[in-house]
């Protein structure tokens, strides 16, 4: 019986066993003889063959049939592949996907072939995929999009050749330029909508933007509005204030851009206590205080706060303190609405300047931008030298772009300063035209570059050719003399003058001038001049003035001049805040037939009023005193035209009345108080009004006589007047009108100025 009941288990678990050996057997299926590959042309068999998962040999095997065939796709090198079994052999049956002859494209303009080209990952004599093109083709409309063409569609055409290869042709239409049709805002209440157009970089399009792009939609500069928009609520005291959506909807045509913006505007705020906490040794709040630019009960200003910190670290650093730390530590009392802000000044942490590493010059030595950075390996690091550096590095006029950054360094205590340039070409050919009511027609032409072989140097020669001035001048300067911080340069020149209406005679001077210039300590600089001349009166009128027939002839000048310049403009080019102050001073004697010395001084004030109104004061003051006998003519002092509006050139001052010329003077004066204002029309057309007073006068003549006037009255006109910073160079229209004149003065009310360079 016990025999009988083990047989039976027994029985009973081998035949499970054997059944599930006969499936498996079943599934994987006859063993593999041979595997064939049919179709392949320029793919070897042994390459196909090591993609493989199924060998000679193996049991028939369905999963690594299907293994095999995704392994094949993956590669991209087939169109085409299938596995199939017939008895014991497996067939790969493939067909290759073709090789690119030549990549074309059509219908492009805005953007040439090689920039295209440089984008695209296929190229010839690679293997055509569909996937690859379906990707470049995403990426061709995300260049097109990135300039403002959304409208834009790329169409791949294949066109096939022998040998299985193809040519591709991506059939391009460009489309318009998306522009912006409308800028909407939603939940602002204090400021209106064209209020926060004029904030935000993106403008509604309009048929004189044709020279701009700020109506293109750009998703970048989106995201750069609303946070231009962010820092103009914060500038004005709104510190609640945040952007809840920017939404930009296509129009139905793909043809322009509706963009939304959502914002919660918040409560208004002023500025509470304002307190300096100092944690370094032995410095005094007190002696900081100036550097704060705020007041409370004044509106809360978070670029006032910025500006604060940049000036306490300035003011620390000269003051001696290597190492500084300035936060402004913010207590918002909303049920007061007013905002307290403790400046906490401490010592940063101890960090020195392991390397300077520059990069992206490819034409600039290195030693022309290593002077300008103003520190140097094992300096304190200091981030308001840092940002100096940069300002420097830019004022070069060299480089597209600059960045200088710090990184940390190898060890706790060490930065290293990253200088990343982008170069620009400095080499400038122009041709310029151009008009003024004191010139007449004006032409140039000038060959100019800035950055000589690399070196920093500058050498430049114009040649200028006006209605009364004729003139060339040929310059060279080197930055750092003898590798010093101090400017060398040489000037030759030639001028020829017209002063037939004003005096009756013309002057020409031949000469050249050596002088170099140097920082005494920022921002005062001082230049010292030697010049030598050769100055000839000549074509003196019959009927001029006797005293002008005097002086006709030649004389040789030998001048030597210094100037100290204390400037603290935000833009030497176009002020918009700040002051600066002159003092020059010419001595003529050391050789020559001329001795005299002549004293001038001048300086103005700019302030903003508003974000878009400009008050500009400036004055200035001059008087020459002969040493040893008459100062000449061309020597003295004219006042009137640009520098006085409302009189002619030489308008004012010493006359003889008997022939109208003008004398000259030994002494003058001027000033002039101008505001700038918008006038209404959009800000990107660089269209302002004008409004202006101009006083001043001239005196001392050394002629006497019954006839010679010598009135020095105080001169002075009212005007207004248009500016336009056009494309094609800057347009000044004045209409000044005399409100203190001399019955023997000159006027002249409208004035105008123009000109271009290409």
């Amino acid at each position: 019986m016990r025999v009988f009941v083990t047989l039976l288990i027994s029985t009973w678990l081998v035949l499970p066993g054997a059944a599930f050996a006969q499936t498996a057997l079943a599934q994987a299926g006859p063993m593999v003889t041979e595997v064939r590959v049919d179709g392949n042309q320029r793919i070897e068999s042994e390459t196909i063959f090591s993609y493989l998962e199924v060998k000679p040999g193996d049991q028939f095997d369905r999963a690594l049939m299907d293994k095999s065939l995704k392994d094949l796709f993956d590669t991209g090198l087939f169109a085409d592949v299938t596995l199939v079994q017939e008895g014991s052999t497996v067939i790969v049956r493939v067909v290759e996907n073709p090789i690119i002859n030549r990549i074309a494209f059509e219908g492009n303009d805005k953007l040439s072939d090689d920039n295209l080209s440089g984008e695209i990952q296929l190229r010839p004599r690679v293997v055509y995929t569909r996937t690859k093109v379906q990707t470049d083709v995403k990426r061709i409309l995300e260049i097109y999009r990135a300039g403002g063409r959304f409208a834009a569609t790329v169409e791949p055409k294949v066109i096939s050749l022998p040998e299985n290869r193809v040519d591709l042709v991506f059939e391009i239409d460009e489309g318009e330029v998306t522009a912006v049709d409308r800028i909407n805002f939603v939940g602002n209440k204090v400021f209106d909508d064209s209020d926060l157009r004029g904030v935000v970089e993106t403008e509604e399009t309009a048929w004189w933007k044709f020279l701009t792009s700020s109506d293109t939609y750009d998703p970048d500069r989106l995201n750069f509005d609303k946070e231009l928009l962010r820092r103009y609520y914060l500038a004005n005291g709104y510190a609640d204030f945040r952007v809840v959506s920017a939404v930009a909807e296509l129009v139905p045509n793909r043809q322009g851009f509706f963009i939304t913006y959502t914002v919660e505007e918040g409560e208004r705020y002023k500025f509470g206590t304002v307190d300096i906490v100092s944690e370094l040794r032995d410095l005094d709040p007190e002696a900081v205080r100036e550097a704060v630019q705020m007041e409370p009960d004044d509106w809360y200003n978070a670029d006032l706060v910025e500006a604060t910190v940049d000036n306490l670290t300035d003011e620390v650093g000269n003051l001696g303190y290597a190492f500084v730390d300035v936060r402004p530590q913010v207590r918002r009392e909303r049920d007061e609405r007013k905002i307290d802000i403790t400046f906490e000044v401490s010592e940063g942490p101890r960090v020195f300047v392991e390397r300077i590493n520059i990069s992206g010059n490819t034409r600039t030595l290195d030693k022309v931008i290593r002077r300008e950075i103003q520190l140097i390996e094992g300096d304190a690091f200091n981030t308001a030298q840092l940002r100096r550096s940069q300002q420097r590095l830019q004022n070069l006029g060299f480089f597209e772009t600059v960045e200088v950054n710090n990184v940390p360094g190898d060890a706790p205590d060490k930065t290293v300063v990253e200088v990343e340039v982008e170069e620009k070409s400095t080499g400038e050919l122009s041709l310029g035209a151009g008009f003024s009511s004191s010139e007449g027609p004006i032409g140039d032409f000038g060959i100019h570059e800035k950055n000589l072989l690399g070196k920093g140097q500058d050498l430049g020669l114009t040649f200028t050719i006006s209605g009364r001035t004729q003139e060339i001048d040929l310059s060279f300067t080197e930055p750092y003399f003898l590798d010093r911080n101090m400017s060398a340069g040489v000037d030759l020149f030639r001028v020829s003058k017209d002063f037939e209406d004003e005096a009756g005679f013309d002057q020409r001077s031949t000469g050249f001038n050596l002088r170099t210039g140097y920082t005494i300590a920022y921002p005062l600089n001082q230049q010292l001049k030697y010049g030598f001349s050769r100055d000839e009166v000549r074509n003196v009128d019959s009927t001029a003035s006797r005293f002008v027939r005097e002086q006709e002839g030649i004389t040789y000048a030998s001048v030597v001049s210094q100037d100290l310049l204390y400037d603290r403009r935000n833009s030497r080019f176009d002020p918009t805040e700040g002051y600066f102050a002159k003092l020059g001073h010419d001595f003529a004697g050391l050789g020559g037939d001329v001795h005299y010395l002549r004293n001038r001084v001048e300086g103005g004030k700019y302030f903003t009023l508003d974000e878009d109104l400009t008050l500009t004061l400036s004055a200035e003051a001059g008087y020459i005193h002969g040493l040893d006998d008459t100062v000449r003519i061309n020597d003295r002092f004219f006042l009137g035209g640009d520098d006085l509006r409302g009189f002619a050139i030489a308008g004012v001052g010493p006359r003889d009345l008997n022939t109208g010329d003008s004398l000259g003077g030994d002494w003058f004066y001027a000033g002039t108080t101008e505001l700038s204002f918008p006038i209404g029309l959009p800000s990107e057309l660089g269209i302002f009004g004008k409004a202006f007073t101009d006083f001043g006068s001239v005196g001392g003549s050394q002629e006497t006589g019954p006839l010679i006037d010598t009135s020095a009255a105080l001169r002075a006109s009212v005007g207004i007047g248009l500016g336009w910073s056009s494309p094609f160079g800057p347009v000044r229209v004045d209409y000044g009108f005399p409100v203190l004149k001399q019955e023997f003065d000159k006027t002249e009310a409208l004035r105008i100025s123009f000109g271009t360079s290409f």
